[in-house]
Formats: structure tokens, sequence, C-alpha cells
């Protein structure tokens, strides 16, 4: 018999992107097997379906929704969570920070798809 693959909390809150600290303690206590992630992902309970809409969110979803890397979160001091709320207030605001983060952000990216493009290539000339 195929034992059950299990997560720690931790893993399935990531996997789930959603901020471990506020999810239900019996979530945080206990290990998530694959198939409970999948019932999760598949039919969210109440809890999930507001934490993914209100937050508070994690470091990762914070950067994506303001456009933006971690790193560039840490440049700007933010290192808590922050709710959707506090997420559109930024984009609202508009910060320095966050136009030259973004416009770092973009670059990094424009550059990573080149070096892909540049390498794909390389792999078309050997073959």
């Amino acid at each position: 018999m195929k034992s059950q693959q299990t997560m720690k909390p931790a893993t399935a809150a990531k996997k789930l992107g959603v901020y471990l600290e506020a999810t239900p303690e019996e979530f945080q206590a206990g290990v998530v097997s694959r198939d409970e992630l999948n019932d999760l992902q598949a039919n969210p309970p109440q809890w999930l379906a507001d934490l993914r809409r209100n937050g508070p969110h994690p470091k990762q979803l914070i950067a994506q929704k303001l456009g933006i890397s971690t790193s560039g979160l840490v440049r700007a001091g933010i290192t808590d969570a922050l709710t959707t709320e506090q997420i559109n207030a930024i984009k609202d605001e508009n910060p320095d920070w966050l136009v030259r983060e973004r416009a770092t952000y973009k670059e990094f990216k424009a550059e990573e798809a080149r070096l892909a493009e540049k390498a794909r290539l390389e792999e078309e000339d050997e073959s």
C-alpha cells in the first residue's frame, strides 16, 4: 500500500498562496496530505477564500500584486504581510519607490527574457 504524501503547513500555505500566520490554528498545527491540499484548492473553505481575497498576503504575492520583486519590497522597508486594502492603497498612492522598483523589475524581466532567448538560440545552433 502506498503511503500518503504529506507536507508541513508552511509548504501547504505557500502552495495555496496564503500567509501561514493568518491561517486557522488547526491548519498551522497539523500536516497536510496531497489529497487535502488538492481538496483545499478545488473547494476552498470560507477562511481560505477570505484570506485569498482580503489577506494578509505573503511577500511573494504582495510583490506580484505591486509588479515588483520581493527584494524591492525589502528595499522599500515592507517586511510584514499586507492586506489587499493596504496593497491597493500603495498602488493608488504610487510612491516614488514603487515607480523605481517597477522600472527595475521590468528591466530585470526583460534581461531575463533576452538571456533565455539567447540560450534557446545557442541550443538550436548546436543541434
